[in-house]
């Protein structure tokens, strides 16, 4: 299984606390969409296996017109040997959802979407910078769902500076009333140079408080556990059926092209990843040039990387694959390494699986950095 991940680098505004790649300037929009489909045909041997999954991200993918839509979609349909089921996943933001959008998008052939809505609370989307208003996040999911979008997630973060227990409690309650099946949520990261970044040092707002986020992750994995969602990634929950096929193929591994600036690709033994310059980018692709960076991942790489994307999974780190792959002395190296987070209740052996307990899940990320051969 491979995937295909699109880049789109526009936005309506820039939220406070985003570091992805994005301009809030649309004239280049027209330009940016050709040059992503050159990169597309240019690249079109990348990838010589099925697509399953293909994700359209960004940026705000959902303020392309129709149009702009379909002039990236055809080809790639054309030029790429696509899954009769794929799974096709448009971002979207609420306020960029009408009922003519969503039959115009599920037209060409997108099933999935991924709405952003980050809260249910006015105060907080001020804060934040977002576009779009409480009611239009309400709505937008219920036009979804009227149109025939029944594969929905939507993003929602905690652990933010005003957000109160309560209030967490009640945007989860909100999503799951509203019967969305699948829930992907973030604790507040602090980005160099973000305008948060900035707002935190000039003492506009508190700083992250990291015993608010572990109460708030607490929150979240219980209130879903009671829904009947499976918490099969650290930030995502699902109803049965409702696992993101894209970005788990990203969890297991598998090969992935990204096109468009900032993009990334891997094809199992190197990553590759597009300028992050939107005139760079466009430049490149008008001489017919591939605008990026390679790395060649070296064996212990690899492994860590397993280590990192598996222990985040349900599934854990198999050590029966780690043998296979890269020997029973690192295994067994790793096995060893991770006696004391079993010892201390975070991590647990489950048949030949390492896989985090409930009480390290929070701490994923320092579990596996400590986890590396």
């Amino acid at each position: 299984m491979a995937g295909i991940y699109l880049h789109i680098p526009f936005c309506r505004k820039a939220c406070h606390y985003c570091n992805f790649h994005f301009s809030t300037t649309h004239q280049r929009i027209p330009e940016m969409v050709q040059a992503i489909g050159k990169e597309m045909l240019l690249r079109r041997d990348y990838l010589n296996e099925t697509v399953e999954t293909v994700y359209l991200g960004g940026g705000t993918p959902s303020l392309l017109s129709v149009a702009d839509l379909e002039q990236l979609l055809s080809p790639l349909y054309q030029q790429y040997t696509v899954s009769a089921n794929a799974e096709i996943t448009l971002e979207s933001n609420p306020d960029d959802i009408t009922t003519a959008n969503l039959t115009a998008w599920r037209k060409l052939g997108i099933n999935r979407l991924s709405i952003g809505i980050q809260s249910f609370f006015a105060q907080d989307l001020q804060w934040m910078n977002r576009a779009h208003t409480v009611q239009q996040s309400i709505q937008s999911i219920q036009l979804a769902q009227a149109e025939g979008f029944h594969n929905i997630t939507i993003d929602l973060i905690y652990g933010t500076p005003g957000l109160t227990d309560e209030n967490w409690e009640q945007n989860i309650d909100t999503a799951l009333s509203l019967q969305v099946p699948h829930l992907s949520c973030y604790a507040l990261t602090v980005e160099p140079r973000t305008a948060l970044d900035k707002m935190i040092h000039t003492g506009k707002i508190p700083d992250v408080d990291p015993e608010q986020q572990a109460r708030q992750f607490s929150i979240l994995t219980q209130k879903t556990a009671m829904a009947g969602m499976e918490h099969y990634e650290i930030s995502n929950f699902a109803l049965p059926g409702f696992r993101s096929r894209h970005n788990s193929s990203y969890w297991r591994g598998k090969n992935y092209l990204g096109l468009g600036p900032s993009a990334h690709s891997f094809n199992g033994q190197s990553r590759q990843w597009n300028v992050s310059n939107n005139s760079l980018y466009l430049a490149a692709l008008a001489k017919e040039e591939l605008p990026f960076e390679v790395e060649t991942l070296t064996e212990t790489q690899q492994m860590n990387e397993y280590i990192m994307t598996g222990l985040r999974t349900i599934e854990g780190v198999s050590l029966t694959y780690l043998t296979e792959r890269w020997g029973d002395s690192k295994a067994h190296t790793l096995r060893k390494s991770a006696e004391k987070y079993i010892r201390n209740g975070q991590v647990r052996l489950n048949n030949d699986h390492l896989q985090l307990e409930p009480s390290g899940k929070f701490f994923a990320d320092g579990i596996a950095a400590d986890l590396f051969q």
